[in-house]
């Protein structure tokens, strides 16, 4: 499975991740012209060739109006404020810019979306509506680069499923328009609930606290893309990008980026027996004990004896740790003298649920995706619900949220 794998021991911002991912891209010039014809109005964007602790790798550079901001992401620029001053832009100014954008829709709807995550995130920590929220142009501006540019280059790279290992956050405090604030700053600690993180022991230059590390827009596209936070998997990296940050610590500033394939298999046991001398109800008691004890699937053949004995050839599939459980389950549970045993190795998709609003109220989807391959599906439960209430038949509600799932 194509999978992308964010290291993020410094933390995570947005330039960082964009300078990451274009590293993993064929080519870097190209794509940077692409998203400087994008129209972020006033801005440029361009890279740079950086070293840190002896590791070359690639800086973003965003210019607005021809100024660059002078420090990775200072949190004054990136936290919204309720206040209506004339260099602000809206949550809605925003929305509304990159629905003007010359990029793909799938970009247009994963920025707004990020974007939106950020203006949730400030809202709650100022305590106002969304559509009160304002936000610093300078630092508005290069966020809207950073995210774009993220949300083109995953277009383009593709991967089947994103993971990362856990956050760190920084340590100390950052300088914002209300004062001091601890690392990492309210929005951003909002933005990183659910998320494991940790605080960095690195010290920056005279051994003072490196502050912020983690900055809400970098949260913002970790929390939306990554599917997952955990140590590295078993992967076969093609391409490794190093997205570096504008300071300098004891250890390296930078993002990494690995791009390769992880190997899905996994191995399972199949136990199988042959029985002829059980009741059905016997039997479907049997195979749901099994799966309420963790059982990844049960199910029966009929088959055909000695003695021209019509029989049940039950099989239950587990994971090699749950062996034991299950052999011992399958002989208290049925009338089985005998258990046989087959090893395989079991591919899978990776799922994810989600609920879409429907004519009929909300319907739980299921999506499963990997190996080039992505597929939906109402949960059944949802559509027998929906069916029994309204009296009509499964298969005629089961395609009417069909087509709702698709347009939406």
């Amino acid at each position: 499975m194509k999978t992308l794998y964010f290291e993020c021991y410094s933390g995570a911002a947005g330039d960082m991740l964009m300078a990451a991912l274009l590293e993993l891209h064929d080519n870097q010039q190209d794509f940077l012209a692409e998203l400087n014809a994008a129209g972020i109005p006033g801005v440029t964007v361009s890279s740079d060739s950086s070293v840190k602790c002896g590791i070359k790798g690639t800086q973003i550079r965003v210019a607005f109006n021809g100024r660059e901001e002078n420090e990775d992401h200072p949190a004054h620029e990136r936290h919204g404020h309720h206040h209506h001053e004339h260099s602000h832009k809206s949550y809605h100014d925003i929305d509304h810019l990159i629905g003007r954008l010359n990029v793909s829709d799938t970009v247009k709807k994963n920025a707004v979306e990020i974007y939106r995550l950020i203006a949730e995130a400030e809202s709650h920590v100022h305590g106002v509506q969304v559509n009160q929220i304002h936000f610093h142009e300078l630092g508005d501006m290069d966020a809207v680069a950073d995210i774009v540019g993220v949300c083109m280059l995953m277009e383009k790279l593709a991967p089947d499923l994103v993971l990362a290992s856990p956050v760190n956050t920084g340590s100390g405090h950052v300088k914002c328009a209300h004062g001091l604030l601890p690392v990492p700053a309210p929005a951003t600690a909002y933005l990183l609930q659910n998320i494991p993180i940790y605080n960095t022991q690195i010290v920056g230059e005279l051994c003072s606290p490196i502050g912020e590390l983690c900055t809400p827009t970098g949260a913002a596209l970790l929390k939306y893309f990554v599917k997952k936070f955990c140590q590295m998997p078993l992967i076969s990296a093609s391409k490794t990008g190093y997205g570096m940050g504008k300071k300098d610590f004891a250890a390296a500033n930078c993002v990494r980026a690995f791009l390769g394939e992880t190997d899905t298999r996994e191995e399972v046991v199949e136990l199988v027996c042959n029985l002829d001398d059980m009741t059905p109800e016997a039997v479907s008691f049997a195979r749901q004990i099994l799966l309420d004890e963790g059982a990844l699937d049960v199910y029966t053949i009929p088959i055909g004896m000695k003695k021209s004995r019509a029989g049940i050839c039950l099989i239950c599939m587990c994971n090699t740790s749950d062996k034991d459980k299950m052999i011992s389950l399958v002989f208290r549970h049925t009338a089985t003298l005998g258990i046989r045993e087959y090893t395989a190795r079991r591919y899978t998709l990776q799922k994810e649920m989600s609920e879409v609003q429907t004519q009929f109220g909300p319907v739980r989807v299921k999506t499963s995706f990997g190996f080039g391959v992505k597929k939906s599906k109402p949960e059944y439960e949802d559509i027998a619900r929906i069916a029994r209430e309204k009296k009509k038949p499964f298969e005629d509600i089961m395609q009417d949220v069909l087509r709702e799932t698709m347009r939406q």
